[in-house]
């Protein structure tokens, strides 16, 4: 999950898919250790020339061969970890199908500024999977995987922009949207977007996406404690881990007009089928720990949730209707 390809493309319509719920460092210019002269009066030797002269360091720096191979990883794009010479084209004799080459635009904003994310063509999917080594997927079921790919990284980034609407103001603003629980964000949500809709031109700053990585090897810590909880109590805990992982880092606009970089964790899960047969997807996003500010923002949006309810408070606010 999760693939979007950086290059830019010309301009396309918005993605319909509603959801139905580093520079390089350079050798320091000396080394602490130095070799003691043998006496004081001993004149120093003249400076080697340039070609001659020994590094300041004892780690040599020199360039690699012009003929060495890069590395797997330096062939990578740094904005999603993915091959960024992936061909739009048929490329193997083991596609039996023609699979399309459009591009469908996502709705993520990019964080460069130009524009949306853009989803791998059916075809270009299937030629990063022939590189990763799963020649064993079908080429005819390639076309629905990539439309319930773009599926999910929708959902996931709705996800994402409820967790920025509610704590981009700030922990104290979110907790005031985040104490009545997720039922009262909700109803709270919906009168925000009218509002909206009745203002023009002017629009709250939304998030962007910077960059991803995939890591579906990493167990996060909570599936971690998730898998340990489904040993120990197997009847009350299904053991059922994510099939996937992914790591993406959004750009939050502050009230003050700064930016601030965050990691989201994204878990996904796969659930009982419809009674239809149609598979079942849910996904489990929270901002990452990487700080005090993430583990409150973790807190107050599920303490408000547990509380709100444990204390009757959708019960309250309907008596308090009645009175009226």
């Amino acid at each position: 999950m999760g693939w979007f390809w950086a290059e830019t493309t010309s301009s396309r319509p918005v993605a319909p898919h509603p959801i139905p719920s580093r520079a390089n460092a350079e050798p320091p210019p000396s080394c602490p250790m130095h070799n003691k002269t043998k006496t004081a009066l001993t004149p120093p030797p003249s400076p080697p020339s340039t070609t001659d002269r020994p590094s300041a360091c004892p780690v040599k720096h020199d360039a690699p061969p012009a003929n060495a191979t890069p590395s797997y990883i330096s062939k990578l794009n740094p904005l999603n970890y993915m091959p960024s010479n992936i061909s739009n084209k048929r490329e193997t004799d083991l596609q039996s199908v023609n699979l399309p080459l459009e591009r469908e635009a996502s709705t993520i904003p990019r964080g460069d500024g130009q524009g949306n994310w853009e989803y791998p063509s059916p075809q270009q999917m299937y030629n990063a999977m022939l590189r990763k080594g799963y020649t064993d997927t079908p080429a005819e079921h390639v076309e629905s995987m990539v439309a319930v790919h773009n599926f999910l990284n929708e959902g996931a980034w709705e996800e994402i922009k409820a967790w920025e609407d509610r704590f981009q103001g700030g922990l104290y603003k979110g907790w005031e949207k985040c104490a009545k629980g997720e039922e009262g964000y909700a109803q709270q949500a919906t009168i925000d977007a009218i509002k909206r809709m009745r203002r023009q031109g002017e629009e709250d700053p939304e998030p962007k996406l910077l960059r991803f990585e995939g890591r579906p090897g990493d167990l996060t810590p909570k599936a971690r404690m998730l898998s340990f909880m489904s040993w120990l109590y197997p009847s009350q805990f299904p053991d059922n881990p994510p099939f996937d992982r992914h790591d993406w880092f959004v750009e939050r606009q502050l009230p003050s007009g700064r930016t601030k970089e965050l990691r989201y964790v994204i878990d996904y899960y796969s659930g009982p089928p419809e009674p239809t047969g149609e598979p079942v997807f849910y996904l489990d996003v929270r901002p990452a720990v990487d700080g005090p500010t993430a583990a409150c923002e973790r807190m107050l949006r599920w303490g408000g949730d547990v509380w709100w309810r444990a204390s009757g408070g959708s019960v309250r606010e309907e008596l308090a209707r009645q009175k009226k």
